[in-house]
């Protein structure tokens, strides 16, 4: 005789469809942070005591020298927007004056072509009449 049991179904079971792969990517991405968000986590964490900022970097899974960095890349942002005058960056005089000369130097190097160019149609022009003036005086035309 045989006896067979029904197995009730358990609630809490997990589809094997619903299980996640459990292998490690092939190639890991970095985690990339908004300055909007280091700004209020820097914000949160110097409100915070020493527990507090532990609880806050598990939280939101951070290092301290995440932290760090952040501070100097703060503080080096602020010097630099201190320091740099509004409006529009002063023009060096020296770079003014190159740009200029270049204009100047290619204004002039395509005129030089071109009174080359000149000179060198005269020079074809002069050759082909003196051959028509040397050569209808020496040749009759049998023609005429």
């Amino acid at each position: 005789m045989t006896v067979t049991t029904a197995v009730p179904p358990v609630r809490n079971a997990v589809r094997v469809e619903e299980v996640p792969d459990p292998q490690v990517p092939e190639r890991a991405t970095r985690r990339t942070y908004t300055a909007k968000y280091k700004a209020g986590i820097l914000a949160e964490y110097d409100r915070l005591d020493r527990d507090g900022r532990g609880a806050l970097m598990r939280r939101e899974g951070l290092y301290s020298s995440l932290i760090s960095e952040w501070r100097k890349q703060r503080d080096k942002g602020a010097l630099e927007a201190l320091g740099k005058t509004r409006g529009r960056p002063p023009v060096d005089p020296v770079e003014a004056d190159n740009a200029a000369l270049r204009a100047q130097v290619a204004k002039l190097q395509a005129e030089l072509e071109t009174s080359r160019r000149v000179i060198e149609v005269q020079g074809k022009l002069s050759a082909l009449l003196e051959q028509l003036a040397t050569g209808s005086g020496t040749e009759e035309d049998p023609a005429r």
